[in-house]
């Protein structure tokens, strides 16, 4: 019998566990054979003393094995399951367009989401804006969804990746989240429990990223590829800008409605486009449904242009249990705050730098966010009409609008929206949305 304590001995001493060894240890914590202080101290000895791509590859496999895994094949849906996986930041409703943009390409897209915390948003907490919609649907509502629609957002039920949940419960509380073994292989173990044929990251890197340096970002990216593709996901990852808010709204219901119409062409937003395409390209051809990249690019612009992503959008959202109409009138349906209120620049000048963090900080601030993993958020606050790096404004215009539930939260935002946004005389040099690409390294 491998106990706990000699596994939890060997990796505190600097050693490589075999496969075997990680395996009983998640099976015995899984099981409930063992306490929370030796998940702790576990935790801790990977923090500090790391893992290989081959240890991290098992402990991924076993946290995927502590459940159910599915299994799309039996189910002859026609093409392609993949997914997209971001690290989280400001403004970011990407999937709310990518997810219905390769449905509409022809793939299949049972997107595992999370809630938003700390200063990032959620992607299920956007969902939820949507009166009715259901985040955990049964298994066999979930197929009719992706039957109906080709993408199903919803959130992680209790069956998949069960280690997972305890042990991130416990790396919560003993500031072992950090760790890069231990954050790839809780992000892996969900996704391949989810059956998928292939896998796109997007790390954020910025001031408003979990992984703030290129380098940290770098990192992260390089140990999920890896593992991933040594685990049989064949997985590509882009790291991406978030020094400024991907899209000029934050905030649960009106991110939604900004993705909306984006979806629609109401509205579209380049910086938000770019990545869009981007991410899709990626997807596509990694499940085979583009020659390469330029034409995976063409075929995401051509979702977005022809209305195909926004019907695959509407459909989902009513599979779900969302309104129908939803895409005809979102201000009719999503929640809306009692006060909205705008921030004026104080001064003529560009805006040279936007403190993300804080911007989604202030968000939290008007109760749009969690500040623990069971608060109440509430859904119809936020800003809209955030300014991009480089914009030119003039003393007097809005820099963005407050959406408040009373006077006084709308004055607090102000006050840290305030200080979040600089203006200067020159303009700054832009950077691009994707700042790299990355794919698995040679065995």
């Amino acid at each position: 019998m491998l106990l706990p304590q000699e596994i939890i001995r060997k990796k505190r001493d600097g050693g490589t566990l075999e496969p075997e060894e990680i395996e009983a240890f998640i099976r015995s914590f899984a099981g409930k054979h063992v306490g929370g202080a030796q998940i702790a101290a576990f935790a801790m000895a990977v923090f500090f003393r790391g893992m290989n791509t081959k240890e991290c590859a098992a402990l991924t496999r076993a946290m995927m094995q502590s459940g159910q895994v599915l299994d799309w094949s039996k189910q002859d849906l026609g093409g392609p399951v993949l997914d997209k996986h971001s690290t989280g930041g400001v403004g970011d409703n990407v999937s709310l367009v990518l997810a219905p943009a390769i449905a509409a390409c022809g793939g299949f897209v049972p997107m595992i989401s999370g809630r938003g915390l700390g200063h990032t948003g959620g992607t299920l907490d956007k969902l939820e804006a949507i009166p009715g919609y259901a985040t955990k649907p049964d298994p066999a509502r979930l197929l009719r969804t992706l039957r109906a629609a080709g993408c199903a957002i919803i959130g992680q039920t209790a069956e998949l990746a069960p280690a997972d949940a305890r042990f991130y419960a416990v790396r919560d509380i003993t500031a072992t989240v950090e760790s890069i073994p231990l954050i790839t292989a809780s992000i892996l173990s969900k996704k391949l429990a989810a059956g998928l044929d292939g896998l796109v990251m997007d790390v954020k890197s910025g001031s408003g990223a979990f992984m703030p340096t290129f380098q940290g970002a770098q990192e992260l990216a390089r140990s999920i590829v890896d593992v991933a593709t040594r685990a049989g996901l064949p997985a590509v990852a882009l790291i991406t800008d978030m020094d400024q808010p991907l899209a000029s709204a934050a905030g649960n219901a009106l991110e939604t409605a900004h993705a909306i119409a984006h979806l629609t062409g109401a509205r579209r937003e380049p910086r938000l486009q770019a990545l869009v395409v981007a991410l899709g390209a990626e997807m596509l051809l990694l499940g085979g449904l583009a020659r390469d990249l330029a034409d995976g690019r063409a075929r995401i612009e051509d979702a977005l242009a022809s209305g195909k992503a926004a019907a695959h959008f509407a459909r989902m959202v009513a599979a779900l249990g969302g309104a129908s109409d939803l895409i005809e009138r979102p201000e009719a349906i999503l929640p809306q705050a009692h006060i909205i209120t705008p921030l004026l620049a104080p001064r003529d000048g560009f805006v040279t730098r936007l403190a993300t963090r804080e911007i989604g900080l202030c968000v939290v601030a008007l109760g749009g966010g969690r500040a623990s993993a069971k608060g109440v958020i509430d859904p119809s606050v936020g800003l809209t009409g955030l300014p991009s790096r480089g914009q030119y404004v003039t003393k007097g215009e809005p820099l963005a609008f407050i959406h408040a539930s009373s006077e006084a939260k709308a004055t607090h935002a102000a006050s840290l929206l305030r200080d979040a946004i600089t203006l200067g005389e020159a303009a700054p040099t832009d950077t691009a949305p994707v700042l790299a690409r990355l794919v698995a390294s040679p065995d």
